[in-house]
């Protein structure tokens, strides 16, 4: 239990005044980029069904949802329907080496507690932020083999549920006994990924309450599984088919924040370095979609797994973010790809699927289970031309990072998505002086609309 009782004891001690100010910066950049992602989750597909059946759960509360005006939910339904959101277009930040978006389950779970309990100061929250990214994504970057489960619902729980042990200042004891309980309810599979369905930011939702769910049964006494990392049937033996803890024990002194990437564009990280090369293609080579003859782009094998299947009438939104051909297509088509897309007339649109089906995802063999680079993109043009594109990092990395222009416009469009871009500049004032509110749930009842 010497690795479980260190993520706690690191999660439990983290305090704002010692982070760096580039960390510190870091993570309010990632929380409003968080917020207004969730906003705009609120005209996500499926998003008003998921609504609905969290109402039809019952109850009465004053938990936000965000980008919904109005709307109250019992706190753990709105962390349900917020992390569902937060998810559910694809959007929102990610961590590449631990195949790991940690902030849909987190952010949730912390809103969701100050609609419970509080007032928390921003420095807390913030605090509590980072403490449960760097344990989500400690169990992310300790697998050493591919991945098998869906790690930002099944890793994620753990992170919210050390985020809301730090919020609370919950002691040692009780903490351990709540990761405990974060084991009992893991859960998460890639088949939702495989098939392109809504099942997978569900799965987010579910693990956001779910940490909710293992605080309040820990504080209520009930003593939980106390070797919930590293025991038989622990959370790497069961979840990962190899892992390696030394590494991460050793790095602990280091805010995983720091490495979180933003998406500059709403589908799977997988696609991004694909997008990227392409919109090169068309800017700087003048190519448009009636010049390629094919493009094929050679990748390491997890970016084939996850984004590099084909396009085809009908799809499912859930299953177009995660194709690669069909949004390379619709940015060498309209030079962007944005929240519109994926409507049933643009997913459906006869030239883009053409293009499409002349655009191909390899796998290069790359040893790496958890690389993203480097990729190459190849397009041979119908004049005989060959153009290769070389990809070694992805934007929105900390190798390759969005402008603070960049991430206020992509706030931006998020909030006029949903009708809110009103909000845009007050909300970017209150996020970027976070750290000093006195009531963290200031902003947040701002970001709901009111």
């Amino acid at each position: 239990m010497i690795a479980a009782q260190a993520l706690v004891d690191h999660a439990l001690s983290l305090r704002w005044d010692t982070l760096l100010d580039a960390v510190q910066a870091d993570a309010r950049r990632l929380l409003h980029d968080a917020v207004a992602v969730g906003a705009a989750g609120a005209g996500a597909a499926y998003s008003d069904a998921v609504l609905a059946a969290a109402r039809g759960w019952g109850g009465e509360g004053e938990g936000l949802v965000l980008g919904r005006p109005g709307v109250r939910l019992p706190p753990a339904q709105a962390a349900f329907v917020n992390a569902f959101q937060l998810h559910g277009q694809e959007y929102d930040s990610v961590h590449e080496k631990a195949v790991l978006h940690p902030l849909p389950t987190i952010v949730p779970a912390l809103i969701a507690e100050l609609d419970r309990a509080g007032p928390y100061s921003g420095e807390e929250l913030l605090a509590a932020m980072v403490a449960g990214v760097d344990v989500a994504i400690a169990l992310g970057v300790a697998a050493t083999t591919p991945l098998r489960f869906f790690r930002p619902a099944t890793a994620g729980v753990f992170g919210a549920t050390a985020a809301l042990a730090r919020l609370k200042r919950l002691p040692r004891e009780t903490a351990m006994d709540a990761m405990g309980y974060a084991l009992a309810f893991s859960s998460g599979t890639m088949q939702a990924h495989t098939e392109g369905k809504p099942a997978l930011p569900v799965q987010v939702a579910a693990a956001a309450r779910s940490a909710l769910q293992a605080i309040d049964v820990a504080q209520a006494g009930l003593p939980g599984p106390r070797d919930w990392l590293e025991g038989p049937f622990g959370y790497l033996p069961l979840f990962e088919a190899g892992f390696d803890l030394a590494p991460v024990l050793a790095d602990l002194k280091n805010r995983r924040i720091a490495e979180v990437a933003c998406k500059p564009f709403p589908t799977g990280r997988a696609c991004h370095g694909g997008l990227v090369a392409v919109r090169k293609l068309a800017s700087e080579h003048g190519v448009g979609p009636g010049d390629l003859d094919s493009l094929t782009y050679s990748a390491p094998p997890l970016i084939h797994h996850l984004v590099g299947r084909i396009a085809k009438p009908e799809m499912d939104t859930a299953y177009a973010r995660l194709c690669l051909p069909y949004l390379a297509a619709v940015m060498l088509t309209r030079g962007r790809v944005g929240l519109d897309d994926y409507t049933a007339e643009r997913l459906n649109e006869p030239d883009v699927l053409t293009l499409a089906a002349r655009i191909v995802v390899v796998p290069d063999g790359n040893p790496d289970p958890a690389a993203f680079v480097p990729a190459r993109a190849v397009a041979r043009l119908k004049d005989g031309r060959e153009i290769v594109l070389d990809v070694t990092s992805q934007l929105g990395s900390p190798d390759f990072p969005m402008s603070r222009d960049e991430h206020l416009e992509k706030a931006r469009s998020c909030l006029a998505f949903v009708g809110l871009e009103a909000i845009h500049a007050p909300l970017t004032d209150l996020f970027d002086r976070f750290d000093t509110l006195a009531d963290a749930r200031e902003a947040f009842l701002l970001a709901s609309g009111g």
